[in-house]
């Protein structure tokens, strides 16, 4: 096939998932290559609730892309992890938090206001019971067609596979966690 046999399209949907470490990274390159261009980006977080390098760079960001930018940091922490979970969380309050962080998501994704919308960390929440398969599937249905999307974490619903055009899975060969080592800062978050 010729170079000039291919086209290009409109929009796409991008996942990042896997147990490997890379996932948020890999969505805050595309972030910062969406924004190189010129194009307007809502970046949705979900889970993510304590402080990581991603919130800082977003803050100190802002000001230059100002009306380009939106951040939405939701979720209540790791749902479902054992002794990581946050202890004074209950069940509702990690639901409440990931609608509410979805509804954001939902929006701007069907507004037709951005060029990338990226959803950080929503496959742990569907995969986690917070918000279910039929949810991510309407975003996916809902998305305006010069909207990409980019949605991340562990577990994407392979059921989905067929409404994404793009999907990486970043597999963990090795990772120092496994051996009782914490996140490193600058690094890990």
């Amino acid at each position: 096939m010729a170079f000039e046999d291919y086209k290009t399209k409109d929009s796409v949907v991008i996942v990042y998932t896997g147990d490997g470490k890379g996932k948020t990274s890999a969505a805050l390159g595309l972030m910062t290559r969406a924004l190189g261009n010129r194009s307007k980006v809502a970046f949705i977080q979900f889970i993510k609730y304590w402080g990581v390098g991603e919130h800082v760079f977003i803050r100190d960001i802002m000001p230059i892309y100002q009306d380009d930018l939106y951040f939405y940091k939701g979720g209540k922490g790791f749902y479902k992890a054992g002794e990581l979970s946050p202890p004074d969380i209950s069940e509702d309050q990690h639901k409440q938090a990931a609608q509410a962080t979805y509804d954001e998501a939902l929006a701007a994704a069907a507004s037709g206001d951005y060029d990338l919308v990226i959803c950080d960390e929503i496959n742990n929440a569907v995969h986690d019971g917070l918000l279910s398969v039929e949810q991510m599937a309407k975003l996916l249905d809902s998305r305006a067609p010069a909207t990409s999307l980019c949605l991340t974490g562990r577990n994407f619903p392979i059921e989905l596979i067929d409404k994404v055009d793009i999907a990486t899975e970043m597999k963990k060969i090795k990772h120092h966690f496994d051996d009782k080592f914490l996140a490193n800062k600058g690094i890990d978050f």
